[in-house]
């Protein structure tokens, strides 16, 4: 049979090595089953509306507003819109070159830069310029952009922590670089130690690697964890010596369920250390409206700010993103709205702080529920949640388990998660999917299922590894960390 233009075996081999586990084996069964008339609960993706989350009130004013300009005419518009939200609609449509529906400049419209700029000020306490911000389709549109420009070729390395967000490896694979794998210590509570970071980069350079960049996930996706300042500290040194630019994905910033560590950004340590660090480090931060309590994961919205970078770099940079024409234009609005939402005295004000509240307060509940939830389960042990949307815990699998998924084909924590998909409907994503300590497996699911409904899950849940640990228990002992 005659070879065709494109068929499987004539492939750019980077697309057939790049894997994704959040949509991967798991989620296609639980696609399967749904189809059939089972009920999923789709806990593998961190895709808070989907899962119930209602979308926060004015920014969807706005936006309706911005969509239907027409409606700005009506003379019974305040009828129905707050006069905030129809002010605001009329500021953004002032920005456009002629509303939603044209082009905006590849990096994102400038008063909505400038407006982000202005957030990042007000939340570091040092400036930002908004021609070093550039809006995105979505923050993982941002860090395929800059990976492109870092990645040369198989011989560019890029730390990235292990367990991780699988964006970073289906993407460095995608581009023909290679991952270096940093990893994170369970038993310090996700903790990450500089010494392994040197030992990787070794490694890697005694292989011939040239490590360019260095990514962090703060907090933690999947595992949760928020970063210290003195963490980030001893992060920014080792970049500065090593000479490698940092990619600090902060996207779960508003995601915080403790009051022992808050968020601090990347940038705003190394403003802090002073020269030559803070002028002598490459950073690149990352954030998007998709998490925090705004959850709006289909609207695409994110940006990436620029430390230290030479101007021809972002110049070439800037040649990249224009590649694409414009990034979504009503993203770019919503965006504008999460750096810039309403202020004390503001009409819509009372009802956003009370949404916005009320989301994060419930999320900080069901960290806590989850993490309990799992601890209370035989050779399940959980670290707490302190931040972002996940809850990440070990499943000690007895030999017998691992031995019936080695007949079945699966690796061990894949056929865990399918039998956990099949008696109760979660569906999860196997802690390989983001990369562990070989003999140890995990699962990642999220915290956003209804707090109503997440005492039911946990029981459901609880019931399930239960028998399944008795079904394929040997007798063989295990402690908890």
């Amino acid at each position: 049979m005659a070879i065709k233009a494109l068929d499987y075996d004539t492939l750019n081999e980077n697309v057939k090595k790049c894997q994704y586990a959040v949509r991967g084996e798991l989620y296609l069964r639980a696609s399967e089953l749904q189809k059939e008339g089972k009920k999923i609960i789709f806990t593998n993706v961190g895709n808070p509306h989907a899962l119930g989350q209602k979308p926060l009130t004015f920014p969807r004013q706005v936006v309706a507003l911005c969509q239907a300009p027409f409606l700005l005419d009506d003379p019974n518009v305040g009828m129905l819109f707050p006069a905030d939200a129809i002010a605001r609609a009329k500021h953004y449509l002032s920005l456009t070159s002629g509303g939603l529906g044209a082009y905006s400049d590849s990096r994102g419209l400038p008063g909505v830069r400038k407006e982000v700029a202005e957030f990042i000020q007000r939340r570091d306490g040092y400036p930002s310029d908004p021609e070093l911000i550039f809006l995105t389709d979505g923050a993982s549109k941002g860090v395929m952009q800059i990976l492109n420009c870092v990645i040369r070729g198989d011989g560019d390395g890029i730390l990235v922590p292990v367990p991780q967000y699988p964006l970073y490896s289906a993407t460095i694979s995608l581009l023909g670089g290679t991952l270096v794998p940093y990893y994170l210590d369970e038993s310090e509570n996700w903790g990450l130690d500089v010494n392994n970071l040197r030992q990787s980069v070794a490694q890697a350079r005694s292989q011939g690697i040239t490590v360019r960049a260095m990514v962090i996930i703060n907090p933690g996706n999947p595992t949760g964890q928020c970063l210290s300042e003195a963490n980030l500290r001893e992060i920014l040194k080792y970049c500065y010596n090593e000479k490698l630019v940092l990619l600090g994905d902060e996207v779960y910033q508003q995601n915080i369920y403790q009051d022992e560590r808050p968020f601090i950004s990347s940038k705003k340590v190394l403003m802090d250390m002073g020269s030559p660090f803070s002028n002598g480090v490459q950073l690149v931060s990352f954030h998007t409206v998709s998490k925090g309590y705004w959850g709006e994961c289909g609207q695409r919205g994110g940006y990436f700010e620029m430390t230290n970078l030479p101007p021809r770099v972002v110049e070439e940079i800037y040649k990249v993103a224009s590649i694409a024409l414009s990034p979504n234009v009503s993203a770019q609005i919503f965006m504008g709205l999460m750096v810039s939402p309403p202020k004390p005295g503001d009409i819509s004000y009372d009802q956003f702080a009370r949404e916005s509240k009320g989301i994060l307060e419930s999320l900080r509940r069901r960290a806590r529920i989850m993490t309990d939830g799992f601890n209370s389960c035989k050779n399940v042990v959980c670290n707490f949640t302190e931040g972002a949307m996940y809850s990440f815990p070990q499943i000690r699998l007895p030999p017998g388990a691992i031995q019936a998924a080695k007949q079945a084909g699966k690796v061990p924590d894949v056929f865990y998660c399918l039998k956990l998909l099949e008696a109760t409907g979660i569906s999860t994503v196997p802690g390989s999917g983001f990369g562990q300590k070989e003999g140890v497996f995990h699962l990642r699911t999220t915290i956003l299922p209804a707090e109503e409904e997440m005492p039911e899950i946990m029981d459901s849940f609880k019931k399930f590894n239960d028998e399944f640990m008795s079904q394929y228990d040997n007798n063989v002992g295990y402690s908890r960390m």
